[in-house]
C-alpha cells in the first residue's frame, strides 16, 4: 500500500455535484483528484434554482451554460385531479420577490459539458475510470481503480444512489419506494411557454412542463409504473398527441424528441453524511422524487458546503478528513436535507392519498398561499434561497 498521498482530496463521481465539489476545491488551492469514468449522454434536464446559478457563476462557468438555459420567471400549479375538493390554480412570479427568475432549466448534457470544461481549465488531476474498491484507515482513504491506487486524506462520495463510498464508510440508508415512476423527455411545441413552468397535479402524481430555450420544454410525467411504460411504448406521433391532451393543449401541438427515460420513484436518506474520512454529496446522500426541483439543487448545496468547510480547514492546516471537519459537514447539511425531503414526500403523498380530509388540507394550504401575500413571498424566497443553508458560493463568494 502507498504510504504517500496522491492528493489531499479525491472526488469519486463526475456528475454535477461531484464536479462542483472538485472545481470549488481546486479553485481554492486544495490538491484534488477526480475519479470517474466518462459521463454518459443524458438528455434529462435540471431546473437550477437561483442559489445554484449564483454558485456556478461564482465558479466562472455559468456564462458557458446561460445560452443553453431557459429562465423560469413564473411557476403555475394546476389541480388536474377529478376529486370533489380541488385546490385553486396558483401562479407564482419571480418579479414578486424582485428576482429576474426563480432559476433556469438546462439539459444535463450542457451543464456537465460546462463543468467538465471548467475542471479542465483548472488542470485538475483526474482518473477516467471508476473506483473499484475504497478503504479508509486512521490517516487516509485508499481508492483502487483500473489505473492504480490513490491515497488521500478525504474522499468525497458523489457516486450516486448505489454509492460505493457510502458502503465503504459503513453508512446505511432509509428508503421508501412509491407506487410511481417518472417518464422524462424533451419536446417541441407550437406555442410559446412564456418562461412559465406548469405543474399539473393528478391523482397519480405531477405532470410538469418546464421551459427550455425556444419553443421547447422538458417533461416529467409521474404516474403508475404501468402507465409510464405504456406511454414510453407509444410511437412519437401517438405520444406527442397524448402529452398535448394531458397538457390541455396549453402549448399547442407537440412533438417529442429522442431520448426517453423511465425510473422508479423513491425517497432515500443516508443515516449519516460523513464517516471514516468519507463524506457524501448528491444522490449518495439523498434521493428525492423529481418534484419541486429539489434533487440536484440539494446536491449543489452539498458540494458548496463541503468545499467551503474543507477549504477553510486547508487554510488553517487542519486534517481535511479529521472528525472535526467531516462532523461539521454532517451538522451543517442535515437540517436542509431533512426538511426538503420531508416537504417533497408530504406533497407527493398528499396527491396519492384517497383520504378526503387530506385533499381538503392540501387545497386550503394552497388557497392560503395564494391569498396571503407575506406568506406567499416568504415561501418563494425560501424555495430559491433556503435560510437554513446558504454557503459562500451561493452568496457569490469564493470558498
Amino acid at each position: 500500500m502507498q504510504s504517500t498521498l496522491t492528493a489531499e482530496v479525491a472526488v469519486i463521481g463526475a456528475g454535477p455535484a461531484g464536479l462542483v465539489s472538485a472545481i470549488a476545491l481546486a479553485a481554492a488551492g486544495v490538491e484534488t483528484l477526480l475519479i470517474a469514468p466518462p459521463a454518459v449522454a443524458d438528455h434529462r434536464t435540471t431546473a437550477l434554482l437561483a442559489g445554484s446559478v449564483t454558485a456556478l457563476d461564482t465558479l466562472g462557468l455559468w456564462q458557458n451554460c446561460a445560452r443553453e438555459a431557459a429562465p423560469l420567471k413564473k411557476l403555475r400549479i394546476v389541480d388536474d385531479t377529478q376529486r370533489l375538493i380541488r385546490a385553486p390554480e396558483i401562479v407564482f412570479a419571480a418579479a414578486e420577490i424582485d428576482c429576474e427568475a426563480f432559476g433556469y432549466n438546462i439539459e444535463n448534457r450542457h451543464l456537465v459539458a460546462a463543468l467538465q470544461a471548467r475542471a479542465a481549465a483548472l488542470d485538475m488531476n483526474s482518473v477516467a475510470t471508476p473506483a473499484l474498491a475504497i478503504e479508509s484507515d486512521a490517516s487516509a482513504v485508499t481508492i483502487r481503480h483500473a489505473n492504480g491506487v490513490a491515497r488521500v486524506r478525504l474522499a468525497i462520495g458523489a457516486d450516486g444512489a448505489h454509492s460505493m463510498c457510502r458502503t465503504a464508510a459503513g453508512i446505511s440508508t432509509r428508503r421508501r419506494a412509491y407506487p410511481q415512476a417518472a417518464l422524462t423527455l424533451n419536446l417541441a411545441h407550437a406555442r410559446t411557454h412564456d418562461q412559465t413552468s406548469t405543474e399539473f397535479h393528478t391523482e397519480e402524481g405531477p405532470f410538469t412542463l418546464v421551459p427550455l430555450p425556444g419553443r421547447r420544454s422538458s417533461l416529467v410525467c409521474v404516474a403508475a409504473p404501468a402507465h409510464c411504460a405504456d406511454l414510453a411504448a407509444m410511437d412519437d406521433a401517438a405520444l406527442s398527441a397524448e402529452i398535448e391532451r394531458r397538457a390541455h393543449s396549453l402549448l399547442g401541438t407537440m412533438s417529442v424528441e429522442s431520448g426517453r427515460s423511465i425510473f422508479p420513484l423513491a425517497v432515500e436518506k443516508a443515516d449519516a453524511l460523513a464517516r471514516s474520512r468519507i463524506v457524501l454529496v448528491g444522490e449518495a446522500a439523498h434521493v428525492v422524487p423529481p418534484i419541486g426541483a429539489q434533487g440536484l439543487n440539494l446536491g449543489i448545496r452539498d458540494a458548496a458546503t463541503v468545499a467551503e468547510i474543507v477549504a477553510d480547514a486547508h487554510r488553517h492546516g487542519h486534517d481535511l478528513g479529521g472528525p472535526e471537519v467531516i462532523g461539521r459537514y454532517d451538522n451543517e447539511r442535515r437540517a436542509d436535507i431533512v426538511t426538503r425531503t420531508l416537504a417533497v414526500d408530504l406533497l407527493n403523498r398528499s396527491l396519492l392519498a384517497e383520504f378526503m380530509p387530506a385533499h381538503g388540507a392540501r387545497g386550503l394550504s394552497l388557497y392560503l398561499v395564494d391569498r396571503i401575500g407575506p406568506l406567499r413571498r416568504a415561501l418563494m424566497r425560501e424555495g430559491i434561497a433556503p435560510a437554513v443553508s446558504q454557503p459562500k458560493l451561493m452568496r457569490g463568494e469564493m470558498v
